[in-house]
Formats: structure tokens, sequence, C-alpha cells
């Protein structure tokens, strides 16, 4: 990390310790997505409030999302010559500065702003983290702390709206952009005080030197292989996960059930995810990745498949509940992956262009869903995407193990791996 940012002394020499790491490591991502968390259910509101007519609000929800898909390659490159610590500063002064432009947006197209400087400001929080715990925790805890990090992501996104609303109540839906600003400053103050460790670079180099960055495209020529095998497989987890969005409310107002009756469900399914992200690290690291990897996909697949056969609201109840086991038991599969995949000179560049994988996924789930229930129906989208899922349970279980880390030589390394 950037050496001028460094309050306290650079740590290099000390041993690895989950303890000394928790705060630089966790912190700004709490605080990160408690604003994000605050946000995203009121973007569209906030658009309405402002004359958008319901179409249009909906737009504003997608550019958050476009944007972080687009700015993704970019952020990596970003985090790469900058640092870690000073990227996750400036992406927290983004989110101060997609809350205030957001909180006294005159009009859509200002508010638009807000919601394109949003998108990065999220990427920047992923792939520097990641980045950061690729480079400091030895590969046989790897798992456990992108977990983590993914479980902290999502405790994040269950406060958020839970602080926005009473502000929300009192100054109306563009009040969560109060959130976010508080959010933004927290984790650039949280990263910019608290201690992170120095990132060697070659050998002989001053502590601390940034080591030459390849261009982006030698770091995708190099390693286009994994790109292109374990990446499809990660692409598939991303769309099965973002079609759950889509599909189960379709089906179940499909079926009679109401808008109250869902969100309902939903929240227990956070519940049940918020449980089941340490579990999901501790498999990975003791069993191997795999042993997470092709479950998630085959959870979802078989539940994805069988939702059409769910008539009544209790069905429903355990596709969701499925599903959720499924999701939790996935969480910081993908960032696992990308990090043990990852080399150790441009390594935030390759994460951001395996986040790019992931998204489109992520971002094809409705475009793929619209597509197939506007030709047949949402059970049949349902069908489909469970069908893809489960050859994703394959192509995974062909390609993840040939990229596991040896976990008994990391865990027992001839010299500790510092950074």
């Amino acid at each position: 990390m950037s050496a001028k940012l460094a309050p306290m002394p650079a740590t290099a020499d000390l041993p690895f310790s989950w303890r000394r790491i928790a705060l630089p490591a966790y912190g700004p991502s709490l605080v990160g997505s408690i604003g994000h968390g605050a946000i995203v259910p009121v973007v569209a509101l906030t658009a309405r409030e402002l004359g958008a007519s319901v179409s249009v609000a909906a737009l504003f929800v997608s550019i958050v999302a476009v944007a972080e898909f687009v700015g993704s390659v970019p952020v990596g490159i970003f985090v790469d010559r900058v640092g870690e610590r000073t990227a996750l500063v400036i992406g927290g002064l983004l989110e101060v500065m997609a809350g205030l432009i957001g909180w006294f947006a005159p009009n859509l197209w200002v508010l638009a702003l807000a919601a394109v400087v949003m998108g990065p400001a999220g990427g920047i929080f992923i792939v520097a983290r990641q980045s950061y715990l690729g480079h400091i925790v030895p590969a046989h805890q790897r798992a456990r702390a992108m977990s983590t990090l993914g479980g902290v992501a999502r405790i994040g996104w269950f406060i958020g709206p839970l602080a926005a609303a009473p502000l929300i109540a009192v100054h109306g839906a563009r009040a969560a952009f109060l959130v976010l600003i508080a959010g933004g400053l927290g984790a650039s103050a949280i990263t910019w005080w608290s201690m992170d460790l120095v990132v060697p670079s070659a050998e002989g180099d001053h502590p601390g030197a940034r080591p030459v960055t390849p261009p982006l495209r030698e770091t995708v020529r190099r390693h286009a292989r994994v790109l292109l095998t374990l990446g499809l497989g990660i692409l598939v987890i991303g769309l099965a996960r973002a079609s759950r969005n889509v599909v189960v409310p379709l089906w179940a107002d499909h079926i009679g059930m109401t808008a109250s009756e869902v969100s309902v469900l939903f929240g227990l399914g956070m519940g049940i995810e918020m449980l089941l992200f340490y579990p999901a690290g501790w498999i990975m690291d003791r069993f191997g990745r795999v042993w997470v990897a092709v479950p998630v996909a085959l959870g979802f697949g078989v539940t994805l498949m069988a939702l059409p056969l769910a008539d009544t609201r209790g069905g429903v109840g355990v596709a969701v509940v499925a599903m959720s086991i499924a999701n939790g038991l996935g969480s910081g599969i993908v960032m696992t992956l990308g990090a043990d995949a990852a080399p150790p000179v441009g390594r935030a560049a390759f994460l951001g262009v395996w986040r790019l994988i992931s998204l489109i996924g992520a971002n094809g789930a409705s475009v793929l869903v619209a597509a197939i229930a506007a030709i047949a129906s949402v059970g049949a989208a349902a069908v489909v995407v469970g069908v893809l899922s489960l050859l994703g349970a394959g192509w995974l279980a062909r390609w993840v193990p040939r990229y596991e880390p040896d976990r008994e030589r990391a865990a027992y390394p001839s010299t500790p791996r510092q950074t």
C-alpha cells in the first residue's frame, strides 16, 4: 500500500495475525456496505420523487449495476496502480460524492450521475479488499478470509436499510443518501487510521514499493486458460445467484403471493446466508474449494428446476430456503477462486477481469429470464437456468481441482507468507 498514507509504522516483518488484520481488512467493507445497502432499495423511489415514471425509475436501479460492470476492469487497474489503501480512501470519498450529489439532486440527470459514481465506488471496496487479503492471508486460511469478507458485506447490506428507515420516515427517500455519506466517510477514516500491511514487491526492492504492473492485455494473455475455464464456472454461479432475485418474485406473483410475503421470505433467506458464511470458508479451507463450488451450483440447479412444481406459499418458501442455503454456503467462493488464481504482480487488475466475468453472469440473468419468459413462461426460464447451473456444476467439478492450492504445503510453508 502507499507509504504516504500510512500513519502507523510498516508491519511487513510481523507474522500473520487475524486480530491484526481484522480492522483494516473488514472495517471499511462493513461500513461501506451499510451505505450501499441503504441506497439500493430507494434509488428508484428517489427518482419517483423527482418526477420519473415507474419504467424510468426502474432504469435507475440498473444504472448502478451497469456502472459497476463497466468499471470493473478499470477499477482493478486503478487499485494495482495506487495500492489498496489509497484506493479504499478514494472509494470512500467517491461514496461521499455520490451521497452529496444524490441528496442535493434537483433533477433526474443529476440523480443519474450519483448512481454512476456509486458503481465504481462499490467495485473498489470489493477488488481492493480481495487483493489485500489475497496478499496477506496464507492459502490454507484464504477461503475463510474471503467468505468472511462476503459475510461482512451481507451484514452491511442488512443493516443499511434499517439505519436509513428512521431518516426516510422524516425526510423522504433521498435521506438514505445521508447514510451513504456517513458510510463513505467512515470507511475512508478507518482505512486512513488503521494499521495496514506493506506489500513487498520484488526481491531487493524497498519495502512498500509498488511493483511494475504488466499491461492488462499481457495479464489476460498469460492467464487466458484459467479465465476461460474456471472463469466460465464462476459466470454460471453469478447467473444462478442473480436469476433467483428475478425468477422467485415472478413465480411467487404467478401463484398469487403478495409483495410483502415475498419480502419476508427474502429477509429469512438473508438471515440464513449470514449464518453460513464462516462455515463455508472453513469447508473450503479444510476439504477444498470443489466441496463448496459444486454443491452451490447443484443446489441452485435442482431448486430452480423444481420451482415450477411449487404451487403453494410453503413450496416457494422451501425453494427460497434451499437457494439461501446454497448461496450462503457459496459465500466467498468466487473471490476465493479468483484469489487462488491471481498472479502476485498485477493481482488487482486480474481480479478486476475476474469480477467482470462474474458480473456478466449476474447482469445477464435478468435478460435471459426476460427473454425466455417472453417466449415461453417464467417456469420455463427457471428450468433453463437450473439446467445451466447443473452443467456448471459438472464444469466446476472438472476445473476447480486443477487450480486448488496445495493445502498441506500452504499450511506449513517453508517461509512465512507476509506482505
